[in-house]
């Protein structure tokens, strides 16, 4: 009996494909070593939803590259077809699809779990940020019916390389928290000591505190 792949889970590493694409062949993670990349899904071409969805990245894109981040976008569907929608776009809309999309056989799409249940070869709508060291960081997953959000994918980008690099957490709705604002939170304390000195200093002002559990800071 076949089995059954199921998506990979966060902090994996992104399986690696050899995949076909609107710009040439390319090979996943390898030709994106040192740059994180967004892969997403779409359930087919030439679909209303879908063609609002690659406006929406592709006017972000140059957004997504200042962040060190490249899109690739995936469908069950030929080259051939990617490439007469990309044409369709940018005659109609004005845009330019910039950005590679994998022409799947389904096998990719089995490989990450991506195959819609009860809607045939096509693929639902999911997400997958990768690092910069090929590990899987974020999954979001949608239904046919809705369409992605493409600011809160570049939010969540921005927000977990802010992590990365800071050592902090990303409070909700961060930078716009209704609670602290654009502060990224100072991880909780786990001795009695540090939950001591991080009161001390606040006090100080070296960081704003509610308790020392939830110690906050704007980064310089």
């Amino acid at each position: 009996m076949e089995e059954k792949k199921g998506m990979p889970l966060l902090g994996d590493k992104f399986p690696e494909l050899t995949v076909q694409t609107t710009h040439g062949i390319k090979n996943l993670p390898g030709d994106y070593k040192g740059r994180w990349f967004v892969l997403f899904s779409h359930p087919a071409d030439f679909t209303p939803v879908c063609t609002t969805e690659f406006v929406a990245f592709q006017k972000r894109y140059d957004k997504f590259k200042a962040l060190n981040t490249e899109l690739i976008g995936l469908s069950v569907d030929q080259v051939f077809a990617h490439i007469k929608w990309e044409e369709w776009i940018e005659e109609n809309v004005g845009v330019k699809i910039e950005f590679p999309i994998i022409a799947d056989t389904g096998k990719v799409a089995a490989e990450l779990g991506l195959i819609h249940p009860g809607k045939g070869t096509n693929t639902v709508r999911a997400v997958f940020i990768v690092d910069a060291d090929a590990n899987i960081r974020i999954i979001f997953y949608y239904p046919q019916e809705l369409g992605r959000n493409m600011d809160e994918i570049l939010r969540a980008v921005e927000a977990m390389q802010i992590s990365d690099k800071n050592k902090v957490a990303i409070p909700a709705n961060w930078p716009n928290s209704e609670m602290i604002g654009n502060h990224v939170i100072i991880p909780p304390a786990t001795d009695s000591a540090t939950a001591k000195q991080r009161l001390e200093d606040a006090k100080a002002g070296k960081h704003e505190c509610y308790d020392w559990w939830l110690c906050h800071k704007e980064l310089k």
